[in-house]
């Protein structure tokens, strides 16, 4: 073979490597169109593979995320579990519901939740109508350490179908308690911190 032909194929065998090269990276950088997908899972992450938005069914739903590492935690429901910036979760929106080989509801419901920074839920707005529990409504907390929360206010409804507006102190006590029971029937009250009832507004 001549130094021209062998010249030649070198070249030839360099632009291929490059054309081939293009091609991978542009697939990589290509959007994708369609018009449904079926998965189990789907996780959102940052170019250097920090987790920000995990979608997950039942299955799949991982436990409590710390900086891009699981601590196991059983979670019946699927949904999103939102992560900061470095990975942590901060919050999420998950639902379920179900029936037992008993043929009771068990945790049929959903939350959205909001954390705070290292630590527990700080806004939650939920509703639960299982076999347990029925209620529904907005709860705000303090959450001053990783594993104590501390609810300050509630607004909503409780089993017993009375609508409520609930304010506490720092310690978790309920301290003005606004109530209208299903029959209509009303009141306001003030307590103190231990429960007991010092003021109270009737019809």
């Amino acid at each position: 073979m001549s130094k021209a032909n062998g010249f030649l194929s070198v070249y030839a065998g360099l632009l291929t490597v490059l054309l081939l090269g293009g091609l991978a990276y542009g697939a990589g950088k290509r959007a994708i169109t369609t018009d449904e997908i079926t998965v189990q899972r789907i996780n959102i992450v940052e170019p250097d593979g920090t987790p920000r938005l995990i979608i997950s069914n039942h299955a799949k739903l991982p436990g409590v995320l710390v900086h891009g590492k699981e601590k196991p935690l059983d979670r019946p429901q699927a949904g999103l579990i939102f992560l900061n910036d470095e990975g942590s979760e901060i919050g999420g929106l998950i639902f379920g519901g179900r029936k037992d080989k008993d043929g009771k509801v068990r945790d049929s419901g959903g939350s959205l939740s909001f954390d705070r920074y290292e630590a527990n839920q700080v806004v939650q707005l939920l509703g639960v109508d299982d076999s347990e529990d029925r209620f529904a409504g907005l709860a705000i907390s303090d959450s001053p350490s990783g594993n104590d929360v501390r609810r300050r206010i509630w607004l909503g409804r409780g089993d017993d179908g009375e609508a409520s507006l609930a304010l506490l102190d720092g310690a978790g006590n309920k301290r003005i308690v606004m109530k209208v029971a299903e029959n209509g029937e009303s009141s306001i009250s003030v307590l103190d911190a231990t429960g007991k009832t010092v003021k109270e507004l009737l019809p």
